[in-house]
């Protein structure tokens, strides 16, 4: 958590007449958006506006939560956002360690006058006027909370931000069986609860909003799903030609990766899909236990994240990279 001195001073920049913007990393999921907007509820409590931007596009299944229309979208809107990013006093920096998470906004970040405030929970984060960083915490959006309770304004948190950041925890957590999942997490959701947030609907409005896409796309992947090393990797991948024939949108491959770990034995997933209008290969990866695979995609595939979950890229192709992969974690003896 950020310093009494810290705080003292952030809360000094937290008033009505300064420009406050919320960013958040590229391809926003459940945490980052959930993060964002809860903070901006928060500050909405507190009296004082602030805009949400993100680099690009989000999955349609998070833009139920209260004022996700409203987000600015850089790729769609880019004038506006380096306008507000120019523009800010404030800058909150969510779900992202590094100015190169958020694509084009980065550079607009680093040139801004603003004061830069980091909530985040990735490894290695870079630095910022203040940091709060703290990579055992599951979900940004717990870090939220955190930093409301820090501010002794846990009696401003409503229903919208309840919302907010219970999708978000759910979220990253996979639905609170991920090992970081702790009873803190637990203390914090029962509060959420108790301040409006509803599980069964913010469940259904999240997780049971499949496309015939979507479902179309799961039956091919799990079609073929390899399972090597003995029975403790699974392989999953799809192709460009394959999204572009089932209509795919930005979301339908959420999750995917992480039926490759429902099998038994396996304790790293890894999902290969080659990316809509570019040639590279998007990667993610889950693993159990110890198997991290956040220093395994930095040092093969140019990417990081979490010990449990991570990302990464490759430019070989879709065939290339794979074979690559499985003889990276051969020789790690994964």
């Amino acid at each position: 958590m950020f310093t009494p001195a810290e705080l003292l001073e952030i809360n000094q920049l937290l008033i009505p007449k300064n420009k406050i913007v919320i960013l958040t990393h590229y391809n926003p999921d459940g945490d980052a958006v959930g993060s964002s907007l809860g903070l901006k509820h928060y500050l909405r409590a507190k009296g004082i506006d602030a805009e949400v931007v993100t680099p690009n596009d989000f999955p349609k299944f998070l833009k139920w939560m209260p004022e996700a229309k409203k987000i600015i979208i850089g790729a769609y809107k880019r004038k506006m956002a380096f306008d507000l990013i120019n523009d800010a006093d404030v800058i909150f920096c969510l779900d992202f360690n590094s100015p190169a998470r958020i694509g084009l906004l980065g550079d607009w970040l680093m040139r801004a006058k603003a004061k830069k405030i980091l909530i985040d929970h990735h490894q290695q984060p870079e630095d910022f006027d203040f940091v709060y960083s703290d990579t055992v915490i599951p979900a940004t959006c717990q870090m939220i909370y955190h930093f409301i309770e820090a501010m002794d304004d846990e009696d401003l948190v409503n229903k919208e931000i309840a919302e907010c950041l219970y999708t978000g925890i759910m979220t990253d957590t996979g639905g609170f069986r991920f090992r970081s999942t702790s009873a803190d997490t637990h203390r914090i959701v029962a509060n959420l609860i108790e301040k409006g947030a509803d599980p069964s609907v913010i469940t259904s409005n999240t997780w049971d909003t499949n496309t015939v896409s979507r479902l179309h796309l799961l039956a091919l992947v799990l079609g073929r799903i390899e399972v090597v090393n003995d029975g403790k990797i699974a392989v999953l991948s799809l192709t460009r030609k394959e999204l572009l024939e089932y209509g795919f949108q930005k979301g339908d491959t959420e999750g995917f990766v992480n039926y490759g770990l429902s099998i038994v034995g396996v304790r790293m997933s890894a999902f290969f899909m080659e990316d809509l209008y570019e040639d590279f290969i998007k990667i993610s990866f889950r693993s159990k236990d110890d198997v991290d695979v956040n220093q395994f995609s930095r040092k093969y595939f140019n990417g990081g994240g979490h010990i449990n979950a991570a990302g990464g890229r490759s430019d070989e192709s879709l065939a290339d990279t794979i074979e690559t992969f499985k003889g990276r974690v051969e020789e790690e003896n994964l």
